[in-house]
């Protein structure tokens, strides 16, 4: 199956409705109290019961609609399909954020066509902002396109990045921010890969890096960079730890900035 723009649109506007539905389950979910129901890779890597509530609801909402597509969530086990097209689900990307009641948290929805993302919508939990991209059809917040921004030196650049929740993994991802650092403006870490590759597309930072994220965390997000304007990709790191493979660092950024932004991650130790 292959995907023509209109295609991408309709998937992206079912991804929104999704991202929406799921976002407003886990307001009132957290408005009724949250704790921490599992954990997952160490005990500060947490699922709560609303993580496994919304993606329950994104599941079958995908399923009565669209019964032959494969379905891959953060928190559920993967739904083979027939369709060539297949969903990407992560029911809360941000989960100690929401957890705490801090804003940077998001359900973030993408479908794929045979292997290739192509719609997605990230919806932030607590205001309820929706950011949203079809392939050839650019990028949205609220409705309206955004873009980013021209891209300052690398001295001046405000880069976005995240920590895994492994002992060993944050050791080296520490150890590359750090070196990172002394090159750039600043660096932030909010707690959701997939709003900080929105906030990159709306040009409210200039460029995101991390060791280890999953496809459920940048698969939505990556795609609004791009249609934003941006370059997104995967690249080859140096971490070489079980779980995570070899093509593993996760970097966005605008095109004009790409060369100068890969060649200081390089040097920080990002990249083998």
């Amino acid at each position: 199956m292959s995907a023509t723009t209109d295609d991408a649109a309709d998937l992206r506007d079912l991804a929104v409705g999704l991202a929406h539905a799921g976002a407003e389950l886990a307001r009132e979910m957290r408005r009724g109290g949250i704790d921490v129901a599992d954990t997952k890779t160490s005990v500060v890597d947490v699922v709560t019961e609303a993580d496994t509530a919304v993606e329950r609801l994104l599941r079958s909402r995908i399923t009565a609609v669209r019964p032959d597509d494969a379905i891959l969530g953060e928190e559920g086990d993967d739904r083979p399909g027939t369709s060539g097209v297949r969903w990407v689900l992560d029911p809360i990307d941000g989960t100690v954020n929401y957890l705490y009641g801090l804003p940077d948290c998001a359900v973030s929805v993408a479908a794929e066509v045979d292997g290739e993302v192509v719609a997605g919508a990230v919806v932030a939990i607590p205001s309820g902002v929706e950011y949203a991209a079809a392939r050839g059809h650019g990028a949205t917040r609220d409705g309206e396109a955004i873009g980013v921004r021209p891209t300052p030196p690398l001295g001046e650049r405000l880069v976005l990045t995240g920590f895994g929740y492994q002992r060993s993994v944050r050791e080296h991802q520490a150890g590359c921010v750090a070196r990172l650092l002394p090159e750039v403006r600043d660096i932030r870490r909010m707690g959701s890969c997939a709003l900080d590759l929105c906030h990159v597309a709306e040009g409210s930072a200039d460029a995101y890096v991390e060791a280890g994220p999953q496809p459920w965390d940048w698969s939505a997000g990556g795609l609004v960079l791009r249609e934003a304007g941006g370059r997104f990709e995967l690249l080859d790191g140096t971490m070489t730890l079980p779980g995570y493979p070899r093509r593993n660092v996760v970097v966005g950024t605008p095109e004009d900035g790409w060369d100068s932004f890969v060649d200081a991650l390089e040097a920080a130790g990002f990249l083998a």
